[in-house]
């Protein structure tokens, strides 16, 4: 029923019907906040049937603490995690291979923007000392994003004061009523700003050179990830897996706006359709358009992780066990991705 239902809401909008293949069983399938941008592919590929049309009962368990779709991993309470790349190359420098499968972002999205009302002189990092900035939460990847970019403009972490706000709707409010002077967030939020003009870009993640300027270099985002052993042992269903999301990833690169409107759960808009479908196209070029990893892409994240985690190993960790092309490139070519 789970699998049925997304297939029959694709084909009752006009797409072409699927064909499901002989069916592997159910795979469960975790994500903290499954409706963020991010995650897009995951959720195209479900109400698409895309993963129906493999043979897949995918359930998709959205996990409401953050953290939590990964503590479901790895406690076997679910066999896939869609989630940061990073988090496979964290765990392999603590020993345990948790591959990534298939990428669905090739950049974070991250933009970090100064505000037009408290900082209208802004030209550069260094005139964020002394002010606040605002982030989802400490540690996030926004958080971790303006410390490298301040580290690269020679300001010590503590010249800023970072206020976290992981609520969308007070973070907005924080910055239009100029109780902060900067914010690195994802969108909606951005694009928000970005349309009443309250926002300076800084930095810009949602594109692939912005994402160059400020990583250095490609940096992988979010993936669905499997246990090694599960790879091993079931190599079939991470491959149906693959075909699925590469499946939605092609349909991304093409999608109309007509197209995300009809397929995207209403709560996704967050009763402001316009602006998601706004937000949407600003953040196209971020989606991965094969799922195959970049040839630099672990590299980057690895340089960019030890920065924060200089008694981590991962200089020492093997690259190539965090991820894996082989299935992806399989879809690619199916699918002429």
């Amino acid at each position: 029923m789970v699998a049925g239902r997304p297939a029959a809401m694709a084909q009752g909008s006009g797409t072409p019907s699927l064909s499901a293949r002989a069916p592997f069983g159910r795979v469960v399938l975790a994500v903290d906040n499954r409706a963020a941008f991010c995650y897009l592919p995951l959720t195209i590929a479900e109400r698409m049937g895309y993963f129906a049309a493999e043979g897949l009962d995918v359930q998709v368990r959205d996990m409401v603490e953050p953290g939590a779709a990964l503590q479901a991993l790895l406690t076997g309470s679910a066999q896939v995690l869609s989630g940061p790349y990073s988090t496979s190359v964290a765990l392999r420098a603590r020993g345990q291979s948790y591959p990534s499968i298939v990428l669905q972002g090739r950049a974070p999205q991250l933009v970090l923007g100064a505000s037009r009302k408290t900082l209208a002189g802004f030209s550069g990092i260094v005139d964020l000392r002394g002010r606040k900035v605002l982030v989802p939460s400490l540690g996030s990847g926004a958080h971790r994003m303006v410390l490298m970019m301040m580290a690269a403009g020679r300001l010590n972490a503590d010249a800023v004061e970072f206020v976290p706000v992981s609520n969308p709707t007070a973070a907005l409010v924080n910055f239009r009523n100029g109780l902060v002077d900067a914010i690195c967030y994802t969108d909606p939020v951005i694009t928000q700003l970005e349309q009443d003009s309250a926002l300076r870009l800084v930095a810009d993640t949602r594109t692939v050179r912005g994402n160059a300027d400020v990583f250095g270099g490609p940096m992988p985002a979010g993936c669905l990830s499997v246990a090694a052993d599960y790879l091993a042992t079931h190599r079939d269903e991470c491959q149906a897996l693959v075909h699925g999301l590469v499946h939605a990833l092609k349909w991304l690169q093409t999608a109309g706006l007509s197209d995300i409107n009809k397929v995207v759960p209403e709560s996704y808009f967050q009763g402001d359709r316009a602006l998601y479908l706004a937000a949407f196209s600003r953040a196209r070029e971020a989606w991965s358009p094969d799922g195959l990893m970049p040839e630099a892409g672990p590299a980057t994240m690895a340089r960019v992780m030890s920065r924060f985690d200089a008694a981590s190993p991962l200089r020492q960790v093997d690259l190539s066990q965090t991820y894996t092309n082989d299935m992806a490139l399989k879809a690619k070519a199916r699918f002429k991705a």
